[in-house]
């Protein structure tokens, strides 16, 4: 493969499916001399300058993970900084979304957050509904643990028996039903941990780390990830096949 440093274009082989655990806001204010809550900030304006990256670039989904269900356990006044700007951000950044053809689905639970950011989510992912462009979905009071419990406890509610169990059904119960599993997970700020996310969805997944914090993680890096993913192997368990 090419240097990272004259890549240019695009590679022939694209993922479908990207997923990004969007991770460093916090150090990447520190390193700055700012408070944790400037690198949430800065984390969710860079949000949508990716967002045009994935738009231009032709990519179809792109499931990003904004807020878990451990992340509950953060100080209160961190906690009560990212409500606010998950509200601001579906206030200002709605219309552009919409009109650019992003289509916002919520995986993950409503419950614990106000009933005004409930309504704002709702009518986000109504309004967004019939766009095509760019399947955004939003992991926010999200767990992989968690969703899978959850399927497993509808399938027992709709009295699906044992033997009638089976991959594809499963998929049917699931907070992403009716999208493709992702094909390339990144993970920004060099961590290397799977942090609870799309544990069913992300079994043959490609991952990709980069020491870029998430605010700093821009389209010429989002480049280099889809050409290390054009460069792998993909054998599902099976062999290589070359």
């Amino acid at each position: 493969m090419a240097d990272d440093t004259t890549l240019t274009g695009l590679p022939e082989h694209m993922p479908n499916h990207v997923a990004i655990i969007m991770d460093g806001n916090g150090r990447w204010a520190k390193s700055r001399g700012l408070p944790r809550l400037a690198g949430h900030k800065a984390g969710t304006e860079n949000l949508r300058r990716v967002i045009r990256s994935f738009v231009e670039f032709g990519i179809k989904y792109l499931t990003i993970y904004a807020f878990s269900t451990e992340n509950w356990g953060r100080p209160a006044d961190e906690v009560t900084g990212l409500m606010n700007i998950i509200k601001e951000v579906i206030e200002k950044e709605l219309d552009e979304l919409n009109k650019e053809g992003v289509q916002l689905r919520h995986i993950g639970h409503l419950d614990g957050l106000e009933p005004d950011l409930q309504e704002k989510v709702l009518n986000a992912v109504e309004l967004t509904r019939n766009n095509d462009r760019l399947i955004l979905n939003i992991a926010f009071n999200y767990g992989g643990r968690d969703e899978i419990i959850c399927a497993i406890k509808k399938m027992m509610e709709d009295g699906v028996k044992p033997d009638q169990v089976s991959p594809e059904l499963f998929n049917t119960y699931l907070f992403t039903k009716g999208v493709p599993d992702p094909d390339l997970i990144i993970r920004t700020s060099g961590e290397m941990r799977i942090s609870n996310f799309l544990l069913w969805q992300g079994a043959y997944s490609e991952w990709y780390s980069t020491p870029t914090y998430w605010p700093d993680f821009d389209k010429e890096e989002l480049r280099k990830a889809v050409y290390a993913y054009s460069s792998r192997d993909r054998r599902f368990g099976k062999v290589s096949s070359t």
